[in-house]
């Protein structure tokens, strides 16, 4: 009886007899999941930082999925109206991929207590949260190599062309120039390169190569890998 629904049927009607002890204990139960569900996304995330507002949309949405599915008493009805919430909030942010599974527990657990298996949606969070935590604890499937852009400030009188290969031919594993454009009134140009530098690599030597190359002009590294994007008039 543990992993049976504490929702009761009409036996004529087939519908769901929703009591108001039932309803606030499962209400209460899927904001604590959706509270727990919260604290792990924030325990996982310490060293890389997250969002507030991500946070506390992990812990109100088991709740509204859940009263959705008591209320509209099925399952399909309930996740279309779910998803417009999901897909909503995703428009709005540009989430990290692996947060999704976050989104999607969230859903889930508010499903399956919408349902009534209380028990069940404990065990799905215990296991989840287990599962997440030793994952972002063993750092899982890790790359080894950081995609950064680099850009490098040059002066109109030097030539930027094959001038700084060795040097990140030697520093990283792989690289391109994305772009150049100049600056202040075409007195300097801005080479801008996608690269993926190893972990391991000192990465003040490789900037003070480069320094020694481009006339000691203003160099920029970003944990952030360089995009093209099209932009339509």
């Amino acid at each position: 009886m543990m992993f049976h629904s504490v929702l009761s049927q009409d036996e004529l009607t087939g519908l769901v007899n929703l009591e108001f002890g039932t309803f606030s204990l499962l209400l209460i139960a899927a904001l604590a999941i959706g509270f727990g569900i919260s604290a792990v996304y924030m325990l996982t995330h310490k060293k890389e930082g997250f969002a507030q507002s991500y946070a506390i949309t992990l812990i109100m949405l088991p709740p509204i999925v859940a009263v959705l599915l008591m209320l509209i008493d099925t399952v399909a009805g309930g996740l279309a109206l779910a998803g417009v919430f999901t897909l909503t909030r995703f428009r709005s942010i540009a989430a990290d991929p692996k947060d999704v599974c976050y989104v999607f527990m969230a859903m889930a657990s508010g499903v399956i207590i919408g349902e009534g298996y209380l028990a069940v949606a404990i065990m799905f969070f215990i296991v989840m949260a287990i599962v997440l935590y030793v994952l972002s604890a063993l750092n899982y499937a890790a790359p080894k190599t950081s995609d950064m852009t680099l850009k490098i400030t040059v002066p109109e009188d030097l030539n930027y062309e094959n001038l700084f290969d060795a040097v990140l031919n030697k520093y990283t594993t792989s690289w391109k120039l994305r772009r150049v454009k100049t600056t202040n009134f075409g007195s300097l140009f801005d080479c801008i390169y996608s690269i993926q530098l190893p972990d391991n690599v000192e990465q003040k030597k490789f900037l003070d190569e480069l320094r020694t190359l481009n006339g000691n002009m203003t160099i920029q590294l970003t944990l952030f890998r360089y995009e093209d994007r099209i932009y339509e008039k």
